[in-house]
């Protein structure tokens, strides 16, 4: 079977896999393909440039408070980032699997609406879209363990000026090589 179809079933059955976790193994081959897939259809330096202007980076925040995600969106909307606000993890999974390469910040708090809360969606984001920053907050206290290695951690309540830093780093900091 070719790596094409391959990564085209695994992207089909993937939202089921993400809930229940991604084996290492499975997330490095999903990697692979996404990485062969953008290097087979990578546009001229020139291209590139325009399509991203056409597309800006997304901030997208995941927050089931309606009050915490609007202050959240709010803030960022200070940034060079266009945002979007989800409510729910399945709801931001959605917007990744649309957008996902154009995700710079992902601002996620942990208990979330839907069967997925933000530790899942972390886990999910750090495997499948590696690029993304990740930002999980909450109000109660988080394990290290629990997150993953590329996420950080902001307790509630949130200074402005520490969600600012971490947009600023998405958009400054080259993105991570994808492996």
């Amino acid at each position: 079977m070719p790596l094409d179809q391959i990564g085209q079933t695994l992207a089909s059955i993937y939202d089921d896999l993400v809930s229940e976790g991604v084996p290492e193994h499975l997330a490095a081959l999903v990697r692979r393909v996404r990485q062969t897939d953008a290097e087979t259809t990578m546009p001229h330096a020139a291209d590139l440039h325009v399509a991203q202007a056409r597309q800006p980076r997304l901030a997208l925040v995941v927050e089931d408070e309606p009050e915490v995600r609007a202050l959240a969106e709010t803030l960022l909307e200070e940034t060079e980032l266009d945002v979007v606000g989800c409510d729910s993890a399945e709801a931001a999974l959605s917007v990744l699997q649309a957008r996902g390469g154009d995700v710079a910040l992902v601002f996620a708090d942990v208990r979330l609406a839907g069967q997925m809360d933000g530790l899942q969606l972390a886990r999910a984001v750090a495997t499948l879209w590696p690029r993304a920053r990740l930002v999980i907050t909450s109000g109660h206290g988080v394990l290290r363990p629990e997150l993953p290695t590329e996420a950080v951690f902001i307790a509630k309540p949130w200074r402005a000026l520490d969600v600012l830093l971490e947009a600023e780093r998405a958009t400054a900091d080259p993105a991570p090589p994808v492996s």
